[in-house]
């Protein structure tokens, strides 16, 4: 896709799979749930929750709202998160642990669900993401959220979504994009096309068409908003590169992203920095949404 000489086009079938799939790199990646779940439960048991809000037709196109407490008749900061999972597995219900750690901090929280591969297409998830943020900015103020004030995280593939979110024409949709505040995007995937080469697109089904069209490091961003990006410092060096390929076409279009490298975490144990306050990616996120 690219006019240069991709930057994987040396490697072998094997390094490939290696360098762009996560599960590959991190065979020992369900542990890291595992630990999560006590946070997870304790978030669904304690918190307020809205669970299963449709906003849209197909099955997946479904949100869990925590309303933060209100003080007064003040609207609370808004805060959404998309799951990864290479854009065809996980469920929102796994990370309710999000809202667990932003909710204490006056935050309401969306966890959200997107349409995933291979039932649908990597068109119908973006689609679906982006009408989640539409849905959420046209309705939060019935949960006590502020409509103008809502930011962003996700992780891997919800990092790509979120990418996709920035380089939406807000504006042809009848909707300001200042509502949109600020973007946490982590461990992300901003290309599709090395996808394409692994054994996972067999469930993405991803074509030269559909990865031209969704590869966000060819659409110009258009949302502006502080963006922080974080990867991973064990994560293999060519996902790595792909934050700092996506900072650099920020930086093009005149945003200054910041780009971390987190020392000592890897793919998936990344999301345990939201469970930790010491730790930067929750301080960013709170950051953004409180803005």
């Amino acid at each position: 896709m690219s006019e240069r000489t991709p930057i994987w086009s040396g490697l072998t079938e094997e390094e490939h799979e290696f360098q762009y799939n996560p599960q590959r790199a991190f065979p020992n990646f369900a542990e890291y749930r595992v630990l999560r779940e006590p946070a997870n439960q304790a978030a669904r048991t304690s918190l307020r929750m809205a669970a299963d809000i449709a906003y849209g037709d197909h099955p997946l196109r479904k949100v869990d709202i925590f309303p933060a407490e209100r003080t007064g008749d003040a609207l609370s900061p808004v805060h959404m998160f998309f799951h990864g999972g290479y854009w065809r597995a996980q469920d929102k219900e796994a990370f309710s642990f999000i809202a667990g750690a932003l909710v204490a901090h006056g935050i309401t929280t969306v966890i959200v669900n997107y349409e995933l591969c291979p039932q649908s297409t990597l068109d119908a998830g973006a689609d679906s993401a982006i009408c989640a943020v539409e849905w959420t900015h046209r309705h939060i103020g019935e949960y006590g959220g502020d409509p103008n004030r809502v930011s962003l995280s996700g992780h891997s593939a919800g990092a790509h979504l979120g990418a996709e979110i920035l380089a939406v024409d807000w504006r042809a949709r009848g909707i300001d994009p200042s509502f949109i505040r600020g973007a946490v995007l982590i461990s992300g995937i901003y290309d599709p096309e090395p996808a394409m080469r692994t054994t996972v697109n067999q469930q993405l089904r991803l074509t030269p068409e559909i990865v031209r069209r969704r590869d966000v490091e060819r659409r110009t961003p258009l949302v502006q908003c502080p963006v922080t990006i974080y990867v991973g410092g064990l994560e293999p060096w060519q996902w790595i590169d792909q934050s700092f390929r996506y900072s650099h076409h920020l930086h093009r279009h005149g945003w200054d992203p910041e780009v971390h490298v987190l020392p000592n975490y890897n793919h998936f144990d990344i999301l345990q920095t939201y469970l930790r306050p010491q730790d930067p990616v929750l301080a960013a996120t709170i950051t953004k949404a409180t803005a």
